[in-house]
Order: C-alpha cells, then sequence, then structure tokens
C-alpha cells in the first residue's frame, strides 16, 4: 500500500506546519515534548501556533530518561483534555513512538515534528514500546504529516546523529537478512523496496564524516535517508526490511537493560555496534565453501525442544512463554525438516554467497560508524562480553525469522 504523507525537510518546517493545519482546516493541537525537545523546537511551534490562533495544549514528559512505556503513556494520558486535537509529536523516536500509539488509541491524527535525524520509524506505523519491561511493536499509525526543521536537527546532540547514521547502516545486514529469509525460508520479500532502502542506506555511507561534522547538506541526506526506510517499511505493512539480527539484538540489550534498571542507551547506537558484530557473521560465513558448510551442519544437531526451551527461559525470564510460543516452528521441527532445511542452505549455497558479499567487511562498518561519531564497540554503550555473547547466541528467538543468526547457529559458528 501507497501512503500519500507530505514531508519536508528544510529551513522553514515551522513555517510549512502552519500552511499545512490553514489547509487542512486544523485549530486545535496536543503538543507533545520533553523538557529538552521542548527547548529544542517545540516551545518555537507552540509560540507560532499560537500567534496565529490555534488552540494549542502543551504536554511535557518528566523524568531524566524518557522511556516509551506505561508510565510515559500515562502521563500524557493524563494531562490530556477532553477536546478532540491533532497531536503534534515534537521530539524523535520515543516522543514519536508514545505520540504515535496514544493517538491511535485516541482516535485522532497525529502530525510529527523530529528534532533529531536519530531513527528511521518517524513514518511507521509500528510503535515500539517497552510493556512490563518487555519491548513490544505495537501496530498503530503513521502521522499526517512530517515537518523536520533542518538547523533543529543540525544542532541536535552528536550522540543523535551518530545514532541515525547507526540506524540506516543495519540496513546493511538487515536488507541481507531479508533476502536470506526469502531464500531459505519462503519469507515475504519485495525487491523493489529493497532497491529503495538500499539506495537510501548508499547515500549516505560516503556522508559519514560530515554527518559526524553535523554539516547541513550531509544531516538532510540522513534525514531523507531515514525518513524514505520508514515510507519502505510503512508499504511493506512490516519492520523486516529495516530489522535483521542487529536489531533483535538491539532489542535483547535494551531489555536486558531496562530489567536491571540501567540506562538503555539511545536505539540506533545499539544498532550500529550491533550491526558490526553481525557484519562479522557474515563476514566468516562468506569463508566457507559448500563443502565446509556440508560437514559443520552435519556436526551440529537439530533442535531439542527440551534444551532449547530451558534456554530461553533461563535468558528471558518473564517474556519467556511468549517467545517460546513464537519459537514454536523452530523449536517443533522435526529431524526430517530440519535435514530438508539444511539441503535447501547447501542447494543455496552460491546464492548465500551472493547475499553475504552485499555487506561490508566488519571493520568497514566500524570506519563508518567512527567517522560519524558513533559508538563502534559494545563498551561504549557499559555491555559487558557475557551480553555480547548472550545477544549473539539468544537474540534470534525473539523473531521467528530466518536471519545471519540463526544460519551462524546451524553452521556452528556462533
Amino acid at each position: 500500500m501507497r501512503y500519500d504523507i507530505p514531508i519536508y525537510i528544510g529551513n522553514d518546517a515551522l513555517a510549512h506546519l502552519l500552511d499545512f493545519c490553514a489547509a487542512q482546516n486544523i485549530r486545535s493541537l496536543a503538543l507533545v515534548a520533553d523538557q529538552n525537545t521542548y527547548a529544542a523546537l517545540g516551545q518555537a511551534a507552540e509560540e507560532k501556533l499560537r500567534a496565529r490562533g490555534y488552540d494549542v495544549q502543551t504536554i511535557l514528559l518528566s523524568g531524566e530518561e524518557i522511556v516509551a512505556d506505561e508510565h510515559a503513556i500515562v502521563q500524557i494520558l493524563v494531562q490530556m483534555d477532553a477536546t478532540d486535537r491533532v497531536f503534534l509529536a515534537a521530539g524523535s523516536g520515543t516522543i514519536t513512538d508514545l505520540v504515535r500509539f496514544v493517538s491511535h488509541r485516541a482516535r485522532l491524527p497525529f502530525i510529527s515534528l523530529p528534532t533529531a535525524p536519530s531513527v528511521d520509524g518517524y513514518t511507521s506505523i509500528g510503535a515500539p514500546l517497552v510493556l512490563e519491561r518487555i519491548k513490544r511493536t505495537l501496530i498503530a499509525q503513521p502521522p499526517l504529516a512530517v515537518f523536520a526543521d533542518l538547523p533543529t536537527l543540525c544542532a541536535a546532540p552528536r550522540r543523535l546523529i551518530g545514532a541515525g547514521f547507526g540506524d540506516i547502516l543495519g540496513k546493511f545486514t538487515s536488507l541481507a537478512d531479508w533476502q536470506l529469509g526469502h531464500l531459505v525460508c519462503d519469507e515475504e520479500y519485495d525487491a523493489s523496496l529493497a532497491q529503495r532502502a538500499r539506495r537510501a542506506l548508499e547515500s549516505c555511507v560516503r556522508d559519514a564524516a560530515a554527518i559526524g561534522r553535523a554539516e547541513s547538506a550531509a544531516v538532510q541526506n540522513l534525514m531523507e535517508a531515514l525518513i524514505e526506510s520508514g515510507l519502505c517499511m510503512l508499504e511493506f505493512g512490516k519492520t523486516t526490511l529495516a530489522s535483521g539480527a542487529e536489531h533483535h539484538a538491539s532489542h535483547f540489550w535494551e531489555m536486558k537493560l531496562l530489567w536491571e534498571h540501567r540506562p538503555s542507551q539511545l536505539h540506533g547506537a545499539k544498532v550500529g555496534v550491533a550491526t558490526v558484530l553481525v557484519a562479522s557473521l557474515y563476514d566468516r560465513v562468506k569463508q566457507i565453501s559448500r563443502a565446509q558448510a556440508e560437514q559443520r551442519m552435519a556436526r551440529v544437531p537439530s533442535p531439542d525442544r527440551v534444551v532449547e526451551v530451558q534456554i530461553i527461559r533461563q535468558v528471558y525470564g518473564p517474556m519467556a512463554e511468549a517467545i517460546i510460543a513464537e519459537q514454536s516452528p523452530f523449536l517443533n521441527m522435526d529431524e526430517a525438516a530440519y535435514t530438508r532445511l539444511q539441503k535447501r542452505i547447501l542447494d543455496s549455497w552460491d546464492a548465500i554467497q551472493e547475499i553475504a558479499a552485499t555487506v561490508p567487511p566488519a571493520d568497514q562498518i566500524e570506519s563508518m560508524l567512527a567517522a560519524a561519531g558513533a559508538p563502534t564497540r559494545p563498551s561504549a554503550l557499559g555491555l559487558s562480553d557475557q551480553e555480547v555473547e548472550l545477544a549473539m547466541c539468544c537474540s534470534h528467538y525473539l523473531r521467528n525469522r530466518f536471519t545471519v543468526a540463526r544460519l551462524g547457529r546451524m553452521l556452528g559458528i556462533l
């Protein structure tokens, strides 16, 4: 499905917002921001709207670290009044996801007013939320429009800009995983959307250093790429093309950090670091011949449901039962089905090598991240070697998908 969402990225975003509201006969708005995003752009938007006679209610979220969880949702609900308003999400990924969810459940539309080029989810229908400290993506709605103020984007903290670049670089592995799952397990795939997402990715790679310096043209290019990735997800109806093994590792770390009441770190920063690790898996796949793959898979036993379930319960605790249900096709695979999967992998080995070749070497991805000022190592995010090992061996349980992490498990290279 194609969506016609007005999108503006430039120096006059608030003027375009005012024109849009006038054209759509929008008179009442609920502006949602936190203290930082209100100072960055929310206050200016509020003042300009009120100066034009608009009825604006401002909802400010409080707290040192705003998490898209029940607490923040209730903050918005408590501050809402009874007027039907168009929501205005003045913020980055967390604010946008909260507003996307609340506005949808309130049967009201929302407009996105990004304050940083930090994520690709501004145009998504999915709202990633942390509910009872478990990461879940709930289907909600896309924005009516997106107005991104370029000077505000360039003035965003560099760590947020670096996070956006990390989220984009994650498409190297997510697009490869998407194609891999289609090849091996007939997962739904759209080649035209894959090409669009790759063009957006490649447009940013050459700008890594300029993005790190927050140069205007490079930041605009990054924001355009993030928006394009989001539109591809929106048209596909799922996040698959932009969320592979690197996102599964990121989600695993986020939940673990939240369970332990530690700072959850920026989504894109975690994705960038995980992309280096997942690219290293593709590096290893590139070095394995078909004969070696056959030998390796012969030594790895098929899934033992009892053993796998025990691992899931040990690692995932409160969300184990949901994951066990999600993974039932994998956990219930008998010897014959596993043998058929192995054969399909071997029969497709040349094509798998072609997919692996689309992922740059891990050290190149690490260099790109460093050039953009983004974290490159798990230690920069406060993650231990054990947490890295857990993510690489166990995060594939989070989704019923065939990614390089699942392939790595079958080859015995994790």
